[in-house]
């Protein structure tokens, strides 16, 4: 079931308008319908089959749907708003040309205790010329000094520079003060330190002895739309008004790869700093967007999946992230997986009817040559927030949803501008889209975030006021420069 050819492509229009305005299509000719069979009766009539009425059916036809009406706004859950975010801003001093990277890279091997080798940096070397990776991207501080610090004071200083700066940005740009923030909600995979980085932030804020905070650690790439989740649930049950702070980061300082498993190299060139903090609320005063839906989904139950983002030592003792050569077939199940989930919640009526009628023809003709329909999810959001995973996850998820190239530009750019940031990338290209002043009110925004385990995670998200400086966020000093185009192959 498609519409490829021309003649039923010009149709599309007419079946989208019928089959989403269905209810007022049928109402019309039902309302024609029953003023033309009142007209006939004649006033008199009517007044005597009205009067006619026992008091107990005026009693039930007006109670029921006011008792049902009331149950209904009592049990739905509260609406969820987005006060504001902010991302880390890094600083020229920190950027990392390819260069220099490679450099630093070529150092390393001199180095004792390290495996790293020639070949390995001639690895590199052709996996950033493919990348998507630009010449700004950014390290911590730590991995500027030969060989890189990767102690834990070290850490520290890049949570500490990173997830402070972000927030001190939020509370400026909200005006919120620290004592009104009821819950607090951090995800860092690979650098879970004692005390943690609640705990700093608490300190730091001097918030209250009683704010609710969790520290999500392990959850991969995914874990900011698993932090907003969790901060969600937390609302629903809170007073109204309340407000929780979501900080999404990860620390690179203790995870450079020094080993020579290629696999495990693949993180040394495509991970760089970065974090964003994000204040969610149940009142809609001052919000600037709603939050629709959150789908989670998880493959971890298949061995494939659970092990194909794993933390490891190599034969030599190395500690590093492996990526298995299947990532991406794994990627592209667990979003199948997620689109059928959230699918029916946000799209048309007429994508969903012809989405189950493919899926009808091909169980009722046992013909796997007809190929089930792809919804167009276009029809659902006008801005897409793919994870900046890289260059490859962008372009899979670009064929396999028929996005424009438009559609995943503020991911390719936040790529090629911030490297990837994991968890917070998401944020780096909703600032990008609203930077270039492409956000508008009632504009829908999907957030799609992969992670270890395997996970997709999906958060929707509609717009209730455009930011009126988003130019001064992340994206301020370069915003006039993008897009860029990013070769194939990327000499230097």
């Amino acid at each position: 079931m498609s519409f490829s050819s021309p003649q039923l492509r010009r149709l599309k229009p007419a079946y989208q308008y019928v089959v989403n305005n269905f209810l007022a299509v049928l109402a019309v000719p039902l309302a024609v319908a029953g003023v033309v069979s009142a007209a006939r009766v004649g006033p008199e009539e009517l007044l005597a089959r009205m009067h006619a009425l026992r008091p107990v059916h005026v009693f039930l036809a007006a109670f029921l749907p006011a008792a049902a009406a009331t149950l209904y706004l009592m049990m739905r859950p509260r609406s969820v708003y987005l006060v504001d975010y902010a991302c880390f801003r890094t600083k020229p001093s920190h950027r990392v040309p390819f260069g220099t990277f490679l450099e630093h890279a070529k150092l390393v091997t001199f180095i004792e205790g390290a495996s790293i080798d020639e070949r390995s940096v001639r690895f590199m070397t052709r996996l950033l010329e493919r990348s998507g990776l630009g010449e700004e991207t950014c390290l911590p501080p730590a991995h500027h000094f030969i060989p890189p610090y990767r102690n834990l004071e070290a850490s520290r200083q890049e949570v500490e520079l990173v997830i402070f700066s972000a927030i001190d940005d939020l509370l400026a740009k909200t005006g919120i003060r620290p004592d009104a923030i009821d819950f607090l909600v951090v995800n860092c995979s690979l650098f879970a330190p004692i005390p943690s980085f609640t705990d700093m932030i608490i300190r730091k804020y001097k918030m209250r002895s009683d704010v609710r905070n969790v520290h999500l650690s392990g959850m991969g790439c995914s874990a900011g739309l698993i932090s907003v989740g969790l901060a969600r649930n937390f609302l629903q049950v809170a007073p109204r008004g309340s407000h929780a702070l979501v900080v999404s980061t990860e620390t690179i300082t203790p995870n450079y790869y020094v080993g020579k498993e290629r696999a495990m190299l693949l993180p040394n060139c495509l991970f760089r700093m970065g974090g964003a903090a994000a204040l969610l609320s149940t009142s809609r005063a001052k919000a600037r967007f709603r939050l629709s839906r959150v789908v989670r989904t998880l493959t971890g139950a298949q061995d494939n999946a659970y092990r194909c983002v794993y933390q490891e030592e190599d034969e030599e003792g190395h500690r590093g992230i492996n990526l298995n050569k299947d990532l991406m077939t794994i990627a592209g199940d667990a979003l199948k997986a997620n689109i059928t989930a959230i699918g029916p919640l946000v799209l048309p009526a007429s994508e969903q009817l012809l989405f189950a009628l493919s899926l009808i023809a091909r169980r009722v003709f046992n013909n796997k040559s007809i190929r089930p329909y792809l919804p167009d999810f276009r029809l659902a959001f006008e801005h897409f927030c793919i994870h900046a995973g890289g260059r490859a996850v962008i372009d899979e998820l670009q064929n396999s949803l028929g996005l424009s190239d438009e559609h995943v530009e503020a991911s390719r750019m936040a790529l090629h501008r911030f490297g990837n940031t994991s968890s917070s990338s998401l944020w780096y290209e909703l600032a990008y889209i609203e930077a270039k002043g492409r956000m508008r009110r009632g504009d829908r925004v999907w957030m799609i975030g992969f992670g270890s385990g395997f996970k997709c995670n999906s958060a929707a998200w509609e717009c209730i006021q455009p930011a009126r400086d988003a130019q001064q966020g992340p994206w301020a000093d370069c915003v006039s420069r993008y897009p860029v185009h990013i070769p194939e192959v990327l000499k230097h």
